[in-house]
């Protein structure tokens, strides 16, 4: 899977969103911003959980745009390899399948 493009398709399909229902998109924007910031959780953990849901729910762009984001935020390559172990451990094999993707996007997107 190219990482990227796939991203670049997902961004182009939400800004199609974001002119049919631009509250909407404007809201979640936000709670996005307010939620990954930096608190008693730092950015980059933050990053790393939404990781581990996008595995658990199987969202492979969720898992694109967290992996980005978790390397932004300073993620490192065994950061994300501890994350997949543990979505392994609590989801199982389908974990297993969506962590060895969140491993190649961190791969490409670094």
């Amino acid at each position: 899977m190219d990482w990227t493009a796939a991203l670049n398709e997902t961004t182009d399909l939400t800004k199609d969103f974001r002119k049919a229902h631009p509250e909407a998109a404007k809201a979640f924007t936000q709670m996005h911003h307010a939620a990954l910031s930096d608190g008693a959780l730092s950015t980059k953990d933050k990053e790393l959980q939404c990781v581990a849901i996008g595995i658990a729910t199987r969202c492979v762009d969720c898992i694109g745009f967290h992996v980005r984001g978790a390397v932004k935020a300073g993620a490192t390559r065994d950061e994300i390899v501890e994350t997949i172990a543990t979505c392994i451990m609590m989801g199982g094999g389908p974990s297993y399948m969506y962590g060895v993707k969140a491993l190649e996007a961190y791969d490409q997107l670094t």
